[in-house]
């Protein structure tokens, strides 16, 4: 049951970021007057600064709800109605929810607290549902009342999922909608959910996993006035201009092969299951055998698994169990021998795309400003062929790749799920005008302190990468190890962020 909590006297931003449709600076201009892009990024800061207070604010815009208990953990829903385009007039503009869960320790729900901004990874994933405290919302919780935010089209957030999305009936209206849904609008709605629930609108700390860290990233570029502090776990994003997105494929490509590398070495007798998976795919009529889900597995599709297989922790065993059951038993003399039901399930349920469409729909244009992406993975592949041609290295006997995180073209005709989207996902690889999502001036001057863990072997966000934004962040610390994976927050219960916590109270030496 939820209650209205009053918020008349609390002010309403409006945050009017940069975007195309209202800059009469274009791409080119920006490129030949790199000057001119760091004037368009001094006005979009001034503006989420000097946010304009709307009057006549209703208590509709908040709805909080009561208190709820899972063990040691007491909860409070939060939804709040946020401007679609936050370009547009609030009254005037369409409306959507951005879902949040408050989360404190047992017997805390009444003290004074600092808030803590949680940002999933993704994009397109909702935030973690508590189930008991544990892992690092029990540490947080020691110290901080946390807020996990599901980002606009996830989870509660107004979802964007293959039904809902069925509701913008032409390609062209979806991407229009759909160009609302990167991380400067992320920070918008945190913006527009800090200045109604902390308390005299106070700065909060924000803690970024994965994308959420390229959010946190956008946040001190452009509204650095509302964080204390930032905490980033395998989310230091690449800021130069254009599109970095063919950069970071070059050089994920490399780690992914290294990864492959190693899951052979672990589980050696894979080798020859995965091979002969790939033969019978090939080999089956029309290149593939059809999944529960309507889709068609075929042997590049099958390298996807790589994308959550190779790259967290427990991802090896997990796919090398998957193997162990790819074929039926023969129980019948002369039967021909097949892919086995728990295998194609199995598979279908490791995508995940039916449930979260919008990551393989937004996942590139996340690395495009001013450019587009052009399916970059698609093309950098091209470039590595000769090595991750699965039916030609079962052919030749040589190792068959997986692909990390990355998303192609022939996935919108393969995977049913992503099947009506095909039109606008190619619409959205073509698209040029993106917004600026990183001040890089701003972030050299930045003051609000910020701890990162880089994880060395990642093979999600690049070490070289990183360490090529780290150099242009000011106040920003550095915890490097290959300790953990790019699941390290979630896997090493609360010991990462009691690091970076620890970088930044002065527990941890400055050296």
């Amino acid at each position: 049951m939820l209650t209205i909590r009053a918020l008349s006297s609390i002010p309403t931003p409006l945050l009017h970021l940069y975007t195309s449709s209202s800059s009469a600076l274009s791409t080119r201009t920006l490129r030949r007057h790199p000057t001119a892009a760091t004037m368009l990024n001094s006005a979009t800061a001034a503006m989420i600064t000097a946010a304009s207070t709307s009057k006549g604010v209703t208590s509709s815009e908040h709805l909080a709800g009561n208190w709820y208990s899972v063990p040691d953990l007491r909860l409070r829903d939060h939804k709040f109605n946020v401007p679609l385009d936050y370009s547009v007039d609030f009254k005037s503009s369409q409306k959507i929810t951005i879902f949040a869960r408050e989360v404190v320790s047992v017997g805390k729900e009444e003290r004074s607290m600092p808030y803590l901004l949680y940002l999933q990874g993704g994009p397109g994933f909702e935030c973690p549902r508590p189930t008991e405290a544990s892992g690092w919302i029990s540490r947080a919780c020691e110290e901080y009342r946390v807020i996990l935010m599901d980002q606009r089209g996830t989870g509660l957030s107004t979802p964007l999922t293959p039904s809902s999305m069925s509701q913008l009936k032409s390609a062209e209206n979806l991407v229009e909608y759909l160009k609302h849904f990167r991380a400067d609008n992320i920070v918008r709605d945190a913006e527009f959910i800090r200045k109604r629930i902390v308390p005299d609108a106070a700065p909060w700390t924000v803690l970024g996993q994965s994308f959420g860290g390229f959010c946190a990233v956008t946040y001190l570029s452009f509204a650095p006035q509302g964080l204390k502090q930032v905490l980033l776990t395998g989310g230091i994003p690449p800021i130069t201009g254009g599109t970095t997105a063919d950069a970071v494929y070059r050089v994920c490509f490399e780690q992914v092969k290294i990864q492959n590398m190693k899951y052979y070495k672990r589980f050696p007798q894979d080798l020859q299951i995965v091979q002969e998976l790939v033969n019978y795919l090939s080999e089956s009529e029309g290149g593939g055998v059809l999944l529960p889900s309507g889709g068609t597995l075929t042997p590049w599709g099958l390298q996807l698994l790589g994308l959550s297989g190779l790259g967290s922790s427990t991802g090896f065993e997990r796919l090398h169990y998957m193997f162990e059951r790819v074929f039926d038993p023969v129980i019948v003399a002369g039967e021909k021998k097949q892919i086995s039901y728990y295998f194609l399930n199995a598979f279908d349920k490791w995508l995940g795309f039916d449930s979260n469409p919008l990551y393989a729909l937004m996942h590139e244009v996340i690395y495009c400003q001013g450019d587009s992406s052009r399916w970059a993975a698609h093309r950098i592949r091209s470039e590595n062929n000769s090595e991750f041609d699965a039916i030609k290295a079962a052919k030749e006997g040589r190792p068959v790749l997986f692909t990390g995180e990355m998303v192609f073209p022939w996935m919108f005709d393969e995977i049913n799920a992503l099947k009506p989207f095909k039109d606008a996902a190619h619409l959205l690889s073509e698209k040029k005008d993106w917004p600026q999502l990183y001040d890089i001036d701003a972030l050299k001057n930045n003051k609000v302190p910020v701890a990162a863990a880089v994880y060395y072997e990642d093979m999600y966000v690049n070490f070289k990468l990183v360490m090529e934004t780290a150099s242009q962040i000011g106040e920003l610390r550095l915890w490097i190890t290959n300790e953990f994976m790019h699941s390290g927050l979630r896997d090493g219960g609360g010991q990462v962020l009691n690091h970076l916590l620890a970088m930044l109270d002065g527990k941890k030496p400055l050296f």
